[in-house]
């Protein structure tokens, strides 16, 4: 609990330490009082590791935990990244949909609990000969923003909304040899396959906007949030560099995001991180 609480604070503290390194531009005018709209399809290549914790009855209760990795580009069977805004005057709403179909191409069966009559315990894993794993899901946010610094090229937003992650988890296994435990009478078997969905609901808060880099089109963006709920901590961080044009931006960025699971839950700290590039077109 200490590490989840620690994990929360640092983050309201990097919010709090961007926010207050951005210059306050007091009397800049707000935007024209019309809706405008951005539509950025881009591109994202994670790096996606973590552990999934399945509940597997053996021959009697118990739950197996494997470990995943996998990079998206080597091992992608489908995506779909979009984000979209409307805005109006300092008020704002956004939306990012992110698609992935993808297989771990370095997995692991990590260890089996079994409950028995002195409780839950776990015996670690020997050698895994063949053992995979696929992920399929969206992660979806949804948010509104309200403009709270302007000028010149730059600006700072707070925003507040949700994140919704459903994921499909896929694994097969062969391992060296069954486990079998003699306290509670539980069997794990050498081979198999499971199969189980998640869906996690979490409230975020956070900040984004822009640095401008002196006259010029170019600048820094960046976004951050942190969020609870489904998820004991989820928080999501994205920042890099964009050239703007008339008729809108392209980006390049580097965007992580990060889950820490509850113990009863399919995903255990799952971590999503790599480069990003985009056309955010204006209009």
């Amino acid at each position: 609990m200490r590490r989840k609480n620690r994990a929360l604070r640092v983050g309201l503290a990097l919010m709090t330490l961007i926010a207050v390194s951005l210059p306050a531009y007091a009397g800049e005018p707000a935007p024209a009082d019309k809706w405008t709209f951005a539509l950025r399809p881009y591109l994202w290549a994670p790096g996606i590791s973590g552990t999934l914790k399945y509940d597997v009855p053996p021959t009697g209760d118990g739950a197996a935990n494997v470990d995943f990795s996998s990079y998206v580009l080597e091992n992608l069977n489908f995506a779909l990244m979009l984000t979209a805004e409307a805005r109006k005057g300092d008020w704002s709403v956004l939306t990012d949909v992110v698609y992935l179909d993808v297989e771990s191409g370095d997995t692991n069966v990590k260890s089996v609990s079994f409950t028995g009559p002195g409780g839950r315990f776990e015996v670690s894993v020997g050698a895994n000969l063949d053992t995979n794993a696929s992920l399929s899901g969206v992660l979806w946010e949804l948010a509104g923003g309200y403009t709270v610094a302007r000028g010149g090229n730059s600006s700072l937003d707070l925003l507040a909304g949700f994140r919704l992650l459903t994921i499909k988890a896929e694994t097969d296994w062969l391992l060296s040899g069954s486990i079998t435990d003699n306290v509670s009478g539980g069997t794990f078997a050498r081979s198999g396959g499971v199969s189980q969905s998640e869906t996690l609901w979490d409230g975020i808060i956070g900040i984004r906007g822009t640095v401008g880099l002196g006259d010029s089109r170019w600048a820094i963006p960046y976004y951050l949030d942190v969020g609870t709920g489904s998820s004991a901590l989820t928080w999501q961080g994205v920042a890099g560099i964009e050239y703007r044009y008339d008729w809108g931006d392209l980006q390049l960025m580097y965007r992580y995001t990060y889950y820490d699971m509850k113990e009863d839950k399919l995903l255990q700290n799952v971590s999503l991180g790599g480069p990003a590039i985009g056309v955010n077109f204006r209009f």
